[in-house]
This record gives C-alpha cells, sequence and structure tokens, in this order.
C-alpha cells in the first residue's frame, strides 16, 4: 500500500511540474528611460570659446546612461545618439515612442545672443516642460533648439510647414497640453533641485516652451538646459569630468526621487482665480459648490490646464470654463473646475471639461491640499 501511495505521489508531482513548465513565465516590464543629447554631427548647438554643446551634451548624456546602468538595474537606457551623429527632431521623438519609454530627458546647454553685454556672466540652470510660455525669453530658447530642423532637407515638408524661427508658427501650440503634463512637472522639479543641490548651479526654475521633442513625445518628458556655454565659467565647469558627473548625478537623483515618489506631490493650498464671466450659470455654480461639510474628506476636481504665470480674466486659453481655480506647484500654476465630494459628480465635469480640454483629469484633495 505504502509503494503505491509513494507511486501515486510521484506522479502528481511529476504532473505538477509539466504543468508549471508550460505556463508562460510573466516577467516585469522595464522602466525605459530615453536619453536625448541635443544635436550632434553637422549641428555643433551653441557655441563657447574652447568646446560646443554638442560635445556637452553626449558626455552628459552618457555618465547618466553609466549611472542609471549601475544604479537602477530595472531601468533600460535607449539613447537617440550615442557618438558624434545628427538625428534629427522628429527621429529623436520616434526613438522614444518606440521604445515605448516611460521618460524623456533631452539634454541641452544654454547660451544668448553675442551682443547681449550678459554672454559672458549670464549662468544658471533650468528644466523645461511642454508649454507655451508668454515670457519672451523662454520662446527664444525653443526657437533656437527646434531651428535644428532647419539642417534637414525639405524640413518644411516633414514638419508640415512649421517655421521655428516664426512666432505664429507657434501658435498652432498654444493649447496644446501633454496628456502626461503633470508627471513631466513633477520630474522637472525633481531634477532642477539637484541640479542647485548636487551640481551647484544658480536656479533659473522649471519653466514652459514648445519645443518638438516635447511636443512629439507620448511620455512623460523634459529638456535640461544644463547652463550657459557662452560664459567661460560655466563651460570650464560644463566641459571638465567633474562637472559633467555632477551634472549627470543630479538628473540621474532626479529621477530616482521622481521614481520614489511615482512621481506624486502634496501641494500647498488651491486659491480661486477670477473667473471668466462668460459661462456663469447656475449649473457651474452647482458644479463648484463644494458644501463646508466637506472639511477633513476628499474633494474631487478637475485639472485641465498648466501655465507658468497666472492667466487674466477672460484669457482665450481658458476656453471660457468657469469658474476656475488655481494652484501653484513647482513655480507653475495649475488650474481646476469644479469641487465636490461625489466621483460620480465629478465624473459628470470631467466629461464637460474633456470637450475643450481632452487632457484633463480627476484630482483629489483634502483640506485643500491635493493628495495622490
Amino acid at each position: 500500500m505504502d509503494t503505491l501511495r509513494t507511486y501515486i505521489l510521484r506522479l502528481v508531482t511529476v504532473a505538477v511540474f509539466m504543468v508549471a513548465m508550460t505556463v508562460p513565465t510573466v516577467q516585469a516590464r522595464d522602466f525605459v528611460v530615453v536619453i536625448d543629447p541635443g544635436h550632434g554631427g553637422k549641428d555643433a548647438g551653441a557655441l563657447g570659446d574652447k568646446t560646443n554643446e554638442k560635445t556637452v551634451n553626449l558626455a552628459v548624456g552618457l555618465k547618466l546612461r553609466k549611472l542609471l546602468n549601475k544604479e537602477m538595474k530595472d531601468v533600460k537606457v535607449v539613447m537617440t545618439r550615442d557618438d558624434d551623429r545628427f538625428v534629427t527632431l522628429q527621429g529623436r521623438c520616434d526613438i522614444a515612442n518606440k521604445a515605448k519609454a516611460d521618460l524623456f530627458i533631452s539634454i541641452h546647454a544654454n547660451s544668448i545672443d553675442k551682443k547681449s553685454p550678459k554672454r559672458k556672466t549670464i549662468n544658471g540652470a533650468a528644466v523645461y516642460t511642454l508649454g507655451l510660455s508668454r515670457s519672451n525669453a523662454n520662446l527664444e530658447v525653443a526657437m533656437r533648439e527646434n531651428g535644428v530642423m532647419k539642417l534637414e532637407s525639405d524640413y518644411s515638408t516633414t514638419y508640415q510647414g512649421f517655421d521655428p524661427s516664426s512666432a505664429e508658427s507657434y501658435i498652432m501650440f498654444e493649447m496644446m497640453q501633454h496628456n502626461n503634463l503633470d508627471q513631466s512637472i513633477n520630474l522637472a522639479q525633481a531634477v532642477q533641485n539637484e541640479f542647485v543641490a548636487t551640481a551647484g548651479r544658480r536656479n533659473l526654475g522649471v519653466k514652459q516652451a514648445p519645443f518638438w521633442v516635447l511636443v512629439k513625445t507620448g511620455m512623460p518628458a523634459i529638456l535640461v538646459e544644463l547652463d550657459f556655454i557662452c560664459n567661460p565659467t560655466q563651460e570650464k565647469f560644463m566641459s571638465s569630468a567633474s562637472g559633467q558627473d555632477k551634472l549627470a548625478r543630479s538628473i540621474f537623483n532626479g529621477i530616482k526621487k521622481y521614481r520614489g515618489s511615482n512621481g506624486k506631490t502634496t501641494i500647498a493650498a488651491q486659491s480661486p482665480v477670477v473667473a471668466n464671466d462668460a459661462g456663469d450659470n447656475e449649473d457651474a455654480e452647482a458644479e463648484t459648490s463644494a458644501p463646508a461639510a466637506a472639511q477633513g474628506k476628499i474633494v474631487y476636481k478637475v485639472q485641465f490646464l498648466t501655465s507658468d504665470s497666472e492667466l487674466r480674466r477672460g484669457d482665450k486659453r481658458l476656453k471660457g470654463l468657469s469658474p476656475v481655480e488655481s494652484y501653484r506647484d513647482g513655480g507653475l500654476v495649475k488650474y481646476t473646475h469644479g469641487s465636490t465630494t461625489s466621483m460620480a459628480e465629478a465624473q459628470k465635469i470631467l466629461k464637460k471639461v474633456k470637450k475643450s480640454f481632452p487632457q484633463a483629469f480627476i484630482i483629489k484633495t483634502r483640506d485643500g491640499k491635493r493628495i495622490k
């Protein structure tokens, strides 16, 4: 009897093993980071006295890849270029989108006009996310970086008539909001903080501008300006091995902090913005009348727009939506509509807002602070 029982147990064990062998193993997907060293090949980028932007960008990008490969074992790194070659702006976007990247980091060095009296003294690091700023300085930076497309043959056809040097061309981006903008801003703030703390850079803040590589990538994306290569002191820092190590480490630390929090932040209390008069009605009042009894409870709002400055009454970017509230986060202003303790009601508000702002989404707040 014991022999029969042993035989049966062996058969069962073999059967279980065979079944286990036939079940496909599900492996966790790699976290994909695309590193985009700006410029390259025939495009030198901004020029310093002794080096150029493309060289600095590549050196920092390669050091960042090394850090990610060594210290984040679950990360797969994809480079848009890992040598001195020219890659089109759209080509860079295509690489990121094809890789189904989780993050896109475009690396650049800043500069200003040769005639500027500040050319040899200006300094500081900045991180950009997608957006149309009313700042002429931000637009000028985007124009310079987007101007690379003019090195391509028949660029007008490739970029559908977009002229990087014409302010009018950027109107097409005015209402555009990246679906991943909120996460992009969180990443940008984390990296910007590290540029100051780790690399000792002057803090120029998180900014918004319509860079092509941010417009056409489908994941959280930032463009960093390491410092001003036109300033001999900053050029020396960026071209040195120790300076490049610090800059790469800053970006790495920012990515690490972003991942550690899953891009989540708790923000300051929201404050009302002057409402656009056109659009005030009973429905709007009903949607935005959060009861006083909501203290301590979850309150849902619909976030629909981000700007680097407060919008004035009647600003066309609000598209007539009213009333709206805003809160500051990482130097940017984020706009919301509606306030309710009911998720079902929030979904109704979202459906309405999405007609004008397809990228809108619901956020949760408690006692005036956003939570995730």
